[in-house]
Order: structure tokens, then C-alpha cells, then sequence
């Protein structure tokens, strides 16, 4: 017997329990747009809590004195990262990734550098610094979704060898070309997102964005703690006072079940389903799950079997102390979604407001970058950055393995330290290394394969650039070059200590990157140039943590 189901308006005054979830209407495919009058599917109710401890209790046993409180770090996750070493293109000549227009890291380490602290190693993921800039890509041409351009010079901290920047960049359709969106916001509001950086930062950030949407578009607005709740109903885009009411009214307490928020958000989701449209939720919390389903592994597999569906997932991260980076990061990815951590105001508008259009549209997904080094004239190279997107060299013609998403107008750019054939490197030469297959092709100095499938798409397609010895430029390269090759320096210098740097230290990123600034109309680069300077003088006061995870 088929399910009885519950008005929407009543939902929103009941708890809702983990574990349950919407299906499709027929074996996995999505169903069409309902309307705006039905209701969701039967979700069953949560056994009652215990009684809670009063907070004045609390408070005493959970508070130690201040001077007992460790570095807010200390208490923070972090993936583990093992950095990419050099490779000798005779034995790997073929490197292998997935897309990544991450940018959270950089956030991060920016509210780290603020408050005092060097960021833990394992924080940096240097990919995900150098895209916070903006750069100036060729746009795309002849209606493909995105354009790629590269340039190769000399490396800054290393005369012997060269730097190859690959620049992606999507396109960028205005916002009211867009199809209408059916967007999910999924807010904690546990007791852990009460201080300022948190839901009240959250809130505020909220308000920007509804600004943003259109009559077309559809919000909807659930919170978890101890329990989940449908705060608001999805609503017009032009409803934009009944959305600022919802907002206004949350409050944090309680504890985090995560889990039981992100099945009701996704239910809520499917339940509104746009088939040609864009169809997102937006997870903000500070990661700290513990109530219910609280294993990484677990919530990470959630949101992958939920993104065939046909849902994205986006993460927006917050505050400090406790906060779960390796759970924002990863389950953006396994979301086909974007990790931004916001620290400020500003940053908020930048994702939710300047950024719009890229937070939500996706303009291709599962993009997969391959390069395939030639040996007779590059021997050496290293890849900066990328280490939890790298893919075998295999599953790069596979369509079945997942890969990053481009949203509409996103810039991505990768970084490899090459050296050329003939000239000293890291590794000791092959004493019997001989390439001549490869000679033919003297005047190319790697072959780059790009695979994506189009965002209504299912086959993958297939584009090839060579990569020209004669492009090689004498002198040190475009503005953006130099300062991107700046910030990938300051990610190293951070990650590993400089390790392949040599003695290039922070006052010479901070010349580079002052030297590149260009123009800078959001002051970005000029901030990036104070934090520099934070971090030289926090290395010599204090040594850096290896690690922030548990």
C-alpha cells in the first residue's frame, strides 16, 4: 500500500529522523517538476531525546580555564596530504587528474594567519590557492564550455628548471540566461555554530544571496541539530521577505546530526526536482557532526549516491576550533559540488553574491586532465598541488569514474615544474634511457589531453593541445604567471617547508607576487601580500604545526 504523505506546512513543524529519504519515482531517474502544491514523501519521526543538561552545567564542565585552550588548529581536521615528488618522464610520462575550483584552503589559511597561527601543513592544498585569483584566460569560443590556454617560463625559485601553467577557463553566461534553480539551503544550527563567525556570519550571508535570486528560482531552507526541521517551504525567488523572516529566526542549540540533515535536504531537493534546471543544495556548517551518522566515510557515500540523482551539493564552511575541513572538502567532492570556507563578510560576497553564477550553474562535469610528457625533450617534472584529485592513468577514458565539475565561469589553473632534457635535475639520469620513438616530435615538450562531458551529457568528449618547444618564453612571463607562480610558492613554502624551493623565502614570494600584482580591483592580491608578511613573521616566532587533525 502506497506511503501516506504529509503536507509540506506540517513538516515544517516536526522533527524529521535520519535514515529516511525520498526515492524517485521510477528505478533512479529523477522525477519531474511536482506542483507547488504537493507534498513531500512520508518521513518518519525521531524517538524523543534525552533531557538536556542545563546549560549553565554545561558550560562549567565544558569550559577550561583559558589558559588550558589549545591552539584552535589542534582541535581542527585535516586529509592528510603526501605532496607530489618528482617524476622522470622515462619511467611516468603521463600525469593524470581531476579538476579542482576549490578555493577554501586559502580562506582558511587566511583566518589562521589572522589570528596568529600558521596554518598545519596538511591545511594547505596549494591548487586551491592559486585558483582563489582571478587570471585573465581567453574566453571559450565556437560553444564549447570552456577554453585552454597555457604558457611555459622560467621557474622563479629554480633556474635549471621551467614552470608550464595550464589555464581553464569556463564560460560565463549572465546570470538571467540561467535555467530556474531549485536550491536547497541545509544550515546547522547546533549548539557549536553559535559564536559570531558562525551563524550569525551565516545569517547575514543568506540575506546577500537572497537578494540574488530570481522570481523564477526556488529556495528552500532546513536546519539540523539535535533534530531537522523544514524551516521554509520552497518559495519564489521574489518572496524575498518571507525568505529574510526564515532566516532571521534561527537560533543555535542542541546537538549535530548532520547525517539526518543532509537526507531531509536531498529529500526536499528531489521532492522540487527541476529536469532542465539547476538543482542544488547548500550545506553551511562547521563540520563538527556528532550526533547520529558521524563516520566520514559514511557521510562521504551519502552524498555520492545521492549526486545520481542529479543533485549537487556545495559546502560553505565556517569558524574555528572544531572546525572539519577534511569532511567540507571531501564531501563537496563526492557532491559534484565547490568547497568555499567564509571567514568574513566580504568573503561571503564573494561566493554568494559576485560569484553567483558559478556557485550554482555547472557548465561541465567529470573534467579529467591528462599530460603526457615527451622524453626527448622534457626529462623531469613535478606536479604543484592536486594530490587528493589524482586518477590513474587509466580512468581517464573511463566515464564511470567520477571526476571535478567547471562551473560557469570558473578559472582553473595546474602548475607543473618541468626540466628539460640536457639539463640538470632532482633525479639522477638512466644510464640506458633512449627515446628515439620520440624524437619525432622534437619540437613538442608534452601533448595535453582534457576529457569532459557536457553538463546534459553522458559521453565524454575529447580535446588535444601540443604543448610547443618554440613557446617557450624568454623573458619571465605574463603578470598572472608570475603571480600565480607566487602564490603556489607561498602554498609550498607553507606545505612542506620550501622543500623544492631552494632558497626562494618569503621575501622573495612577497617580490614576486608585488612585482606581478597588476590590476587588482577587489584588493585580493594586495591582501595576499600582508599575508606573506604574517606568515615570515609567525616562522621565525613559532614553528609550525606538522598536523591539525586529531
Amino acid at each position: 500500500m502506497r506511503a501516506r504523505t504529509l503536507p509540506l506546512l506540517l513538516l515544517a513543524t516536526l522533527p524529521i529522523a535520519c535514515g529516511t529519504t525520498g526515492h524517485p519515482d521510477s528505478a533512479g531517474a529523477p522525477p519531474s517538476r511536482k506542483a507547488e502544491s504537493a507534498s513531500l514523501p512520508s518521513i518518519a519521526m525521531p524517538s524523543p531525546q534525552p533531557a538536556a543538561m542545563p546549560s549553565a552545567a554545561l558550560a562549567r564542565i565544558a569550559q577550561p580555564a583559558p589558559a588550558m585552550q589549545p591552539p584552535a588548529s589542534d582541535r581542527e581536521q585535516y586529509q592528510p596530504i603526501e605532496r607530489h615528488g618528482v617524476l622522470r618522464v622515462a619511467e611516468t610520462p603521463v600525469s593524470t587528474f581531476s579538476i579542482d575550483v576549490d578555493t577554501g584552503s586559502y580562506t582558511n589559511l587566511r583566518r589562521l594567519l589572522r589570528a596568529g597561527q600558521l596554518p598545519p601543513r596538511d591545511a594547505i592544498r596549494v591548487e586551491e590557492l592559486v585558483n582563489y585569483f582571478p587570471y585573465a584566460y581567453p574566453l571559450p569560443k565556437d560553444n564549447t564550455p570552456f577554453a585552454v590556454s597555457t604558457e611555459v617560463a622560467p621557474t622563479p625559485w629554480n633556474r635549471n628548471s621551467l614552470l608550464l601553467r595550464i589555464g581553464v577557463q569556463a564560460a560565463d553566461p549572465a546570470k538571467e540566461t540561467l535555467p530556474p534553480a531549485n536550491l536547497v539551503f541545509l544550515v546547522d544550527v547546533s549548539g557549536s555554530m553559535s559564536t559570531a563567525d558562525k551563524l550569525p556570519l551565516l545569517k547575514q550571508a543568506m540575506k546577500r544571496f537572497v537578494a540574488e535570486l530570481r522570481p523564477q528560482d526556488r529556495l528552500s531552507l532546513v536546519t539540523y541539530s539535535g533534530r531537522t526541521q523544514v524551516v521554509l517551504e520552497p518559495t519564489a525567488g521574489d518572496h524575498k521577505a518571507q525568505m529574510i523572516a526564515a532566516i532571521d529566526s534561527l537560533q543555535a542549540a542542541g546537538a549535530t546530526a548532520g547525517g539526518a540533515g543532509i537526507e531531509l535536504a536531498y529529500t526536499l531537493a528531489q521532492h522540487g526536482f527541476l529536469k532542465d534546471g539547476i538543482n542544488r543544495v547548500l550545506l553551511a556548517t562547521d563540520g563538527d557532526f556528532n550526533v547520529g551518522v558521524t563516520r566520514f566515510e559514511t557521510l562521504r557515500d551519502m552524498v555520492a549516491e545521492r549526486r545520481k540523482l542529479g543533485i549537487s551539493l556545495t559546502t560553505l564552511g565556517l569558524g574555528t576550533g572544531n572546525y572539519n575541513d577534511q569532511l567540507m572538502e571531501q564531501l563537496a567532492d563526492a557532491g559534484d559540488g565547490a568547497y568555499r570556507y567564509i571567514d568574513n563578510l566580504n568573503e561571503a560576497q564573494k561566493v554568494l553574491v559576485d560569484e553567483f553564477t558559478s556557485t550554482l550553474a555547472t557548465v561541465a562535469h567529470d573534467v579529467k586532465i591528462q599530460l603526457e610528457f615527451n622524453p626527448a625533450v622534457v626529462s623531469e617534472y613535478r606536479q604543484i598541488g592536486f594530490e587528493n584529485r589524482a586518477l590513474r592513468r587509466e580512468d581517464f577514458s573511463n566515464d564511470k569514474v567520477d571526476a571535478g565539475e567547471i562551473g560557469a565561469g570558473h578559472r582553473v589553473t595546474a602548475l607543473y615544474e618541468i626540466t628539460l632534457a640536457g639539463t640538470p635535475g632532482r633525479l639522477e639520469p638512466l644510464r640506458y634511457a633512449t627515446p628515439e620513438t620520440a624524437r619525432g616530435k622534437a619540437g613538442e615538450l608534452a601533448f595535453l589531453r582534457l576529457r569532459y562531458k557536457p553538463a546534459h551529457g553522458e559521453d565524454s568528449r575529447l580535446l588535444e593541445v601540443p604543448l610547443r618547444k618554440a613557446d617557450i618564453r624568454q623573458d619571465k612571463g605574463s603578470e598572472d604567471f608570475r603571480f600565480a607562480a607566487a602564490v603556489a610558492a607561498f602554498g609550498q613554502r607553507l606545505s612542506d617547508g620550501g622543500r623544492y624551493l631552494n632558497d626562494f623565502g618569503f621575501n622573495d614570494i612577497a617580490s614576486l607576487a608585488r612585482a606581478s600584482r597588476g590590476e587588482d580591483p577587489y584588493g585580493y592580491r594586495g591582501e595576499f601580500l600582508g599575508l606573506v608578511r604574517l606568515a615570515e613573521g609567525l616562522a621565525v616566532t613559532a614553528p609550525q604545526p606538522e598536523t591539525g587533525r586529531d
